[in-house]
């Protein structure tokens, strides 16, 4: 089997647990994980400053060879997500070629400014639900419709992280990750 690729997008105020739990929890299943920011950079500042290295910019990203996009949520990051012109162009055709888009806490709101959310069942972080345009919030700490996985927040980062792997094919690995580490989905 092909290694998995995914990207993780980090934009200013990102949620920490959020981004640095998903890439670990990816990467110990052996996708090839790349962290970018929205700009140039080479480091992105979190919201509880701890800053993380850029390995490149959401333009030098291709759909094309994406099994997997990642939108860590908090604030302002998840702003930032929704307000940039590149990140939604991106998010829209990950989508339409059907690769996997996740996103967590408040990032869904990006899928939304994105259009993707028409029908969808979600969730988020509570309070933001109001800003899903198009989608269906259920509340649930995971939420999986399709090609698209939400989560709630930083305490359900390593069930997110591990629905992320079994949408895309790696049921196996995220079973053997969840026994590890001790994780009940």
């Amino acid at each position: 089997m092909a290694t998995k690729r995914a990207a993780l997008i980090l934009a200013e105020g990102f949620e920490e647990i959020e981004a640095i739990s998903v890439v670990d929890v990816l990467r110990r299943a052996g996708v090839r994980v790349s962290m970018v920011g929205i700009e140039r950079r080479d480091w992105v500042d979190g919201a509880h400053c701890i800053r993380l290295a850029a390995e490149g910019e959401v333009s030098d990203l291709s759909a094309e060879d994406l099994d997997l996009l990642v939108l860590p949520g908090g604030m302002p990051g998840a702003r930032n997500l929704a307000g940039s012109g590149k990140v939604k162009q991106l998010l829209r055709e990950t989508a339409a070629r059907g690769a996997v888009i996740g996103a967590i806490c408040a990032a869904p709101i990006a899928l939304a400014a994105a259009g993707l959310l028409e029908g969808r069942r979600v969730t988020c972080y509570p309070g933001f639900e109001k800003e899903l345009s198009g989608g269906v919030y259920t509340g649930a700490r995971v939420e999986v419709d399709g090609n698209i996985v939400t989560g709630c927040g930083p305490g359900g980062a390593l069930v997110f992280a591990l629905a992320l792997l079994e949408s895309i094919g790696l049921q196996r690995e995220a079973g053997h990750l969840a026994e590890g580490m001790l994780i009940k989905a």
